[in-house]
């Protein structure tokens, strides 16, 4: 990744929208370096795909929170059980699977506390493989929007 790279990167996250003519405005370069560059980053999978954001709130699941999950076995066939499991879920927005104490920890987007409380008891309890769970309302959540390499420290 190179100065160029970086800065499309940047300029395509801040707005997936923008057309190339665009892009290559902005950066100052021609056009077709731009979408050869756009083309090269995600063939590379630094650029995997466009998304949109969607509020929470509007959809009717203004209540998030992390739900961490201890596993027993720890085995490959339990974990991706579970994985299979939790992803199917549509109160789940994001599943990371951890190392530590935690084997899980997701992320829960639901209409209200009641619906909360009803998924962990309900859903995740059930689940015989399940050993603890710890529940952690979230007040609020900040993403950051643009990422961008590190720079690299001077050898």
């Amino acid at each position: 990744m190179d100065e160029l790279d970086t800065a499309l990167l940047t300029l395509l996250q801040e707005d997936p929208k923008q057309t190339n003519k665009e892009l290559a405005r902005r950066l100052h370069i021609a056009q077709s370096t731009c979408l050869e560059r756009v083309r090269e980053l995600t063939r590379r999978g630094i650029v995997r795909g466009h998304h949109v954001e969607v509020d929470l709130k509007k959809i009717g699941r203004p209540v998030q929170a992390m739900v961490a999950v201890r596993l027993r076995p720890p085995d490959r066939t339990v974990i991706e059980s579970f994985r299979a499991f939790v992803t199917g879920l549509p109160e789940v927005l994001a599943v990371f699977v951890m190392s530590g104490s935690d084997d899980f920890l997701l992320h829960l987007a639901v209409a209200d506390i009641d619906h909360l409380n009803d998924f962990v008891l309900d859903r995740l309890t059930q689940r015989k493989e399940i050993v603890d769970v710890r529940t952690s309302i979230i007040f609020n959540h900040f993403r950051r929007s643009v990422v961008t390499p590190l720079p690299q420290a001077d050898s």
